[in-house]
């Protein structure tokens, strides 16, 4: 089945796509949301590749080398074989910070035999959109583009240039490498100095990785998706991308092809609540100084989404000359929905703000700015809560009461009222629980339908909504309570399909949704081990882990027929989602373990 077979390599600057055979096929120098330099996912014609190309006699496998982001593809074919580590560089520097350029390298070890191969540097500059014309110089390859830009890249190599620019057959004696850099280097890059650099990244991931908690099950599945969540990271500014690619559809051949390089409020501050209870503050903390950089004014509304340096503005436009995935156009850049209004944003930055005190009450910077954000917040929301908006689905026509954002709003004033409690500021709280208990109050008596025997999408609305699933999750609602229980079974009758989820079933602006939303079904997981239906939770969990990809990675949809993978790609949502659910089962475990060994 044509899937997304593709790892993710990345240093916290930028990322690329690796296929399952060895071709890069979408990456963007020298940031994330950069313009592209190969986008063959997006264009098999036209859009550019790095690709590894060998006989028909070779099998290629495919894995990470173990907690870490270097991806290993090996090439066979019983006689001759080879590995190729892929990678960009990041490590520690001596006098602090990191050492994470705009660059990626592929390192060759032959490991038996005489292996041969030829190469397919095909690199086409702002997302191809002119003609990209490459050089043979005397240190390195260049590549440029005159179009309406001009942008070049750099390739060292240690194999003969000419041979790898023509295509001709290379005989890999011993080690090698590639280096595609967006920057000329001005020191000299050699096989020794790519091996350094593949070293102390490998040790940077494997020091990473022991900081993040380990669990009794599923600890390889939590530490590839923290991984590929710290991937998902922007150092330079503290924003967490929802995805690392554009225009990937949620269904072939439909028109919901969305850009996701950007940093979503609500994506990022799930990630970054899940990421810092794996043991990861630093994330926690850019996080938060990206969020207080951003509000400047007291009164000032927070967008849904900010580009990754903080940018407010993120105009949406296609790129008709790219065919796009699988014929899936038109492809975009840019994100129109920045622009709209989504009142549950509120909420999720103050419950991950208040998860940040109470984690780090005696190492917490900027406390005055977090408390005028919490002022602020409250404003706002008691200003505009009884307003419709479009909703965490992002409705790009019709504004509604929906029920995810009038719990959110409520989530907004609990958790501020924690927070005051914990900044000691009691003089807030009499006046803000009123506004807390009146919203809750409206909640259960517009959100609850009586026919439905549920909390609906929207208010007035028999339509259910994956969404509402949350209510329990962030604290609105108790698990036994009888209508979160029956909400969770309305939900799983209306949108289940063998295991999956929609979303919601009621048409959009574009019709009727035909996928599954990844993160829905890990919520109805969650749901079901919450009301105490744990063994079929269970093994909804383990037959969802098995539609990922074969390196454990997951897009945001999957199709309910084939389980294929759909959407934009990894998606932080999704493996932020399955960490949260792989920690329940596995504290569960652990819990049953002590109960166990006390017994005996």
């Amino acid at each position: 089945m044509d899937n997304l077979d593709y790892g993710i390599i990345g240093n916290c600057r930028s990322a690329a796509l690796v296929s399952k055979t060895g071709s890069i096929d979408w990456c963007c120098l020298p940031e994330f949301d950069s313009s592209s330099v190969f986008a063959k996912l997006l264009d098999e014609e036209i859009g550019g590749s790095f690709e590894i190309l060998v006989g028909d006699d070779y099998s290629i496998s495919q894995k990470y080398l173990k907690r870490t982001a270097l991806l290993i593809t090996t090439f066979t074919n019983g006689e001759d074989s080879f590995e190729v580590y892929d990678f960009m560089p990041r490590y520690h520097k001596e006098g602090g910070g990191y050492h994470a350029p705009p660059e990626l390298i592929r390192y060759f070890i032959p490991l038996s035999g005489r292996p041969k191969f030829r190469v397919k540097y095909d690199p086409k500059l702002e997302y191809a959109t002119g003609e990209t014309e490459t050089y043979v110089k005397r240190n390195f390859v260049a590549s440029l583009t005159y179009g309406e830009k001009f942008d070049t890249v750099f390739l060292y190599t240690s194999f003969n240039k000419n041979a790898v620019i023509e295509g001709r057959e290379i005989e890999l004696t011993e080690d090698g490498y590639f280096s595609m850099a967006y920057n000329e280097k001005i020191f000299k890059s050699t096989v020794n100095s790519a091996y350094l650099d593949m070293e102390r990244t490998k040790v940077y991931w494997l020091n990473w990785s022991s900081r993040t908690s380990r669990y009794t099950e599923y600890t390889q599945q939590i530490n590839r998706s923290a991984i590929t969540l710290k991937m998902l990271s922007y150092d330079r500014s503290g924003a967490v991308l929802a995805a690392a690619t554009t225009s990937l559809p949620e269904t072939i051949g439909e028109v919901r092809n969305w850009d996701y390089r950007f940093c979503w409020i609500r994506d990022a501050s799930m990630v970054v609540k899940v990421v810092s209870d794996l043991g990861h503050k630093n994330i926690a903390k850019r996080y938060l100084k990206f969020i207080i950089d951003l509000i400047p004014d007291k009164d000032e509304k927070l967008q849904i989404m900010y580009g990754i340096n903080k940018e407010k503005k993120l105009t949406e436009e296609t790129l008709d000359h790219l065919s796009g995935y699988k014929g899936s156009k038109p492809v975009r850049i840019g994100n129109a929905a920045y622009a709209q209004r989504q009142n549950d944003i509120y909420g999720i930055l103050m419950d991950v703000i208040h998860a940040q005190l109470v984690r780090f009450q005696t190492d917490i910077e900027n406390g005055e700015e977090l408390w005028t954000i919490t002022k602020g917040i409250v404003w706002i929301v008691g200003k505009h809560w009884q307003e419709p908006d479009k909703g965490i689905w992002e409705f790009r026509t019709e504004d509604r009461h929906f029920t995810f954002s009038k719990m959110l709003c409520w989530v907004a004033v609990d958790r501020a009222i924690k927070v005051a409690r914990i900044f000691g500021k009691t003089h807030k709280i009499d006046k803000w629980k009123l506004l807390e208990q009146e919203i809750r109050a409206d909640i259960h008596e517009n959100a609850w339908s009586e026919k439905a025997q549920a909390f609906t999408q929207s208010y007035g609305s028999e339509f259910l909504d994956a969404s509402v699933l949350l209510m329990e999750s962030y604290g609105f609602i108790d698990a036994k309570d009888p209508k979160y229980v029956s909400t969770v079974h309305a939900v799983e009758r209306e949108l289940s399909n063998d295991g999956l989820l929609y979303r919601y079933k009621n048409e959009d602006d574009f019709g009727l949704p035909s996928s599954s939303f990844t993160i829905c079904t890990f919520w109805f997981i969650n749901s079901l081990f919450k009301i105490g239906e744990v063994d079929k939770a269970r093994k909804l969990f383990d037959q969802l882990l098995g539609y990922s990809n074969h390196l454990g990675l997951f897009s945001e949809d999957i199709d309910f027929k084939t389980k294929r993978l759909l959407g934009n790609f990894p998606q932080a949502y999704s493996h932020l989602a399955l960490i949260e659910c792989a920690i329940n089962f596995s504290r569960k475990a652990s819990e049953e373990q002590v109960r166990a060994n006390m017994e005996e």
